[in-house]
């Protein structure tokens, strides 16, 4: 049985294309394709769901993310704390606003920032933390906030990267709405995902939101008339109604992606794999945008899954402080080995709401079958 890694199909299913048409053809009639009523109501529609006051839609996750940074005054000259074991953008958007990625090393249980290697990592120049919800796992953003200031002697505003936890929560606050601002990613593969490139930016201050929307527009508030060198990252209407047509399954989507978790933690708890398994972390307010597990022998696993046509994926096989872009940066092997291990041993499983039971349990299936033939060759 193939079980695919992915499939757009389960979200965008007979009849939400059949809506989403009918949406599209009100965008036609209406001709504001870029940042027109769809994104209003888009805006709207995610403040609400999510509890937080403001909410800037843009172009992708990632502009989402420099959205953020900028709003929080970040710049040449300084510093952001930044984990090693995330995606690219997250450490990218630092460097796009002129700022420099100081690279923290991850808590090995949650895969998120280790906040004692990020105070260790502080200096006069540190301006900002950035935290990554990673995988969708919900980081103590307020503990995290005072940790740092404690240390530094000085408040410390973090951002959020909750580019992969739509829907996620934490006892302490809603996620996006707890650091200063937060960057979002609306990519077909997220959990809420548009059909095309897209992301918002979040925040709990109207001020900091105002910046962003400024920003998002050339860094205008009034047409041709700039305050400050801004971007194009704008929304257009017809993703806009794409996602619109999605929200109200979100949370039914995202139940799915935890009954999923849970199944696959009972099969591989039953099949006895924990002493090569290690199974991501829980937590209630988990939103699994990807399932990953730490693998003996992961790459050899991975080859014979996919030799199967069964899904999965490696997220991510290179460290930010590694990647050849940041080498001026003076990162080595051995710097932060817990973000190096990861790299080394991650698997994520297909988890999106479209996977069956049946599904699991080919894959389990599949696993035990691999280190069964692992254990004879030895």
């Amino acid at each position: 049985m193939a079980v695919p890694f992915f499939s757009i199909h389960h979200s965008y299913n007979d009849a939400a294309q059949k809506s989403l048409l009918a949406r599209w053809q009100r965008i036609l009639e209406h001709g504001g394709f870029v940042n027109g009523p769809e994104v209003r109501e888009l805006e709207a529609d995610l403040a609400e769901f999510l509890d937080v006051p403001e909410v800037v839609c843009c172009s992708n996750g990632s502009d989402a993310l420099v959205l953020a940074l900028r709003a929080a005054d970040i710049g040449p000259g300084d510093e952001v704390l930044v984990p090693a074991f995330t995606f690219f953008a997250s450490a990218g958007a630092v460097s796009r606003c002129g700022a420099t990625p100081v690279f923290v090393d991850i808590d090995p249980a949650t895969f998120c920032i280790d906040p004692a290697d990020a105070v260790a990592k502080i200096t006069p120049q540190t301006k900002a933390c950035m935290a990554v919800h990673l995988y969708g796992y919900p980081v103590d953003i307020l503990a995290l906030a005072q940790t740092l200031e404690n240390a530094a002697g000085r408040p410390i505003p973090v951002v959020e990267d909750a580019a992969q936890a739509i829907g996620a929560a934490h006892a302490s606050g809603p996620v996006g709405g707890m650091g200063i601002s937060a960057g979002w990613s609306l990519f077909p593969t997220k959990n809420l995902g548009a059909p095309g490139d897209a992301g918002f930016a979040t925040s709990m201050d109207k001020d900091v939101a105002d910046h962003m929307r400024r920003l998002r527009e050339h860094g205008g508030g009034r047409q041709y008339y700039h305050d400050e060198v801004g971007y194009n990252f704008r929304m257009d209407s017809l993703v806009a109604a794409g996602v619109l047509e999605l929200l109200p399954r979100l949370v039914e989507f995202n139940a799915a992606r935890r009954v999923g978790a849970e199944h696959y933690r009972e099969l591989m708890t039953a099949a006895g794999l924990n002493h090569v398994i290690v199974l991501p972390p829980e937590h209630p307010g988990h939103v699994y945008h990807q399932f990953v597990i730490r693998a003996e022998q992961r790459n050899a696993l991975k080859d014979f899954l996919h030799a199967r046509e069964i899904g999965c994926a490696v997220y991510y096989p290179l460290a930010l402080h590694l990647q050849p872009c940041f080498q001026d940066l003076g990162g080595k092997a051995g710097d932060l080995p817990h973000s190096e291990a990861a790299t080394a041993n991650v698997l994520a499983l297909p988890i999106y709401p479209g996977v069956t039971a049946s599904q699991r349990e080919e894959l389990v299936a599949a696993v035990v079958e691999f280190y069964a033939q692992v254990s004879a060759a030895q």
